[in-house]
């Protein structure tokens, strides 16, 4: 299957942000009438109670009307991620999912609908090299400038590291590998969206004036870790310090202030804004905000786990570090 229309992933990405789903043709699996690959393992028993995941509206986090102090001046930043200036910003009321959307809930939306995601159409997503044996990693297709990642035929999001693997086992990990056009339809479906990007970091600072962190300034406070990214050398060593080395389940560190879980590492979160840093750029294509980072984040070239930091990726790229929370009017 051909790939659509090149559109690069933006230069101030991070490698660990993704890679450039057009610089690699991978074929499509064969289909059947609907658009989903033949072997499609719906439905899915492990599924959470479609009821239950189309009434999270209700328990979501209430976010209070009002100014807050967005963006920052720190030295780490990336250049070209326009994080600053800092500037006050109002913001609406609103309510936005304590944690990112799990595998379970995700398999409740495809049970009930039948959805297709895009990786699924084209029968392939990227994966991080490491968490393949070494024979799918040697047959799948490094990307240009990023090696640590594969182009694995088959990857979807429930099988994140291709045919053979399982999402089951992983039903209260954050779903992964989901475009824009996926997470928007699981929204649509449970009549929330997508978080504006000075929600996520409103929500996301928990109350705290221009912290470094979600939880204060030191990223390990009493040596405790409060988010799971990479430690070691990125991407031959990974110490586990923090206990994972791909995806952790989304309640697995303590929450922030408001109560939010996994707002720093695990998954890279989906914001509905258009990128933009205010400066010239080479971006072409729809490309969206993301923030938070992703358990491939690492302090030595790619420190967006702080609670400022941005990035983005185009709308159609989807990954194994990629997930999504949701929000709603107040």
């Amino acid at each position: 299957m051909s790939t659509p229309n090149p559109t690069p992933l933006p230069s101030t990405s991070g490698p660990c942000c993704g890679a450039d789903r057009s610089a690699v043709e991978v074929p499509a699996p064969v289909t059947h009438g609907s658009g989903a690959p033949a072997d499609s393992p719906h439905p899915l028993p492990w599924a959470a109670p479609v009821d239950e995941v189309r009434a999270r509206a209700e328990r979501t986090v209430p976010v209070t009307a009002g100014p807050f102090r967005m963006g920052s001046e720190d030295r780490d930043q990336n250049a070209g991620d326009g994080e600053g200036p800092v500037r006050t910003v109002e913001v609406p009321a609103f309510r936005i999912d304590p944690a990112c959307v799990t595998n379970a809930e995700f398999a409740a939306f495809v049970v009930a609908t039948g959805y297709v995601t895009e990786a699924e159409e084209f029968g392939w997503s990227f994966v991080f090299g490491a968490l393949l044996d070494k024979e799918l990693r040697r047959a799948s297709q490094k990307p240009p400038g990023t090696p640590w990642w594969r182009a694995v035929q088959g990857a979807r999001w429930d099988q994140p590291e291709g045919p053979g693997s399982d999402a089951a086992g992983r039903a209260d990990h954050p779903v992964v590998h989901v475009s824009l056009r996926d997470a928007e339809a699981f929204a649509a479906w449970c009549g929330m969206r997508l978080p504006r990007e000075a929600e996520w970091e409103k929500a996301a600072r928990g109350g705290l004036e221009q912290a470094r962190y979600a939880w204060g300034d030191e990223l390990t406070p009493g040596g405790e870790h409060r988010c799971n990214i990479w430690q070691g050398a990125f991407p031959v060593r990974n110490t586990l310090e923090d206990g994972f080395l791909a995806t952790a389940p989304v309640r697995s560190f303590p929450p922030n202030g408001l109560g939010l879980y996994e707002v720093a590492g695990n998954v890279w979160e989906w914001c509905s804004d258009a990128w933009t840093t205010g400066q010239a750029s080479s971006l072409s294509g729809d490309v969206r905000v993301m923030r938070g980072g992703s358990y491939l984040c690492h302090d030595s070239y790619c420190n967006r786990y702080r609670v400022a930091a941005r990035s983005a990726t185009a709308v159609e790229d989807a990954s194994g570090n990629k997930g999504f929370r949701l929000a709603v009017d107040a």
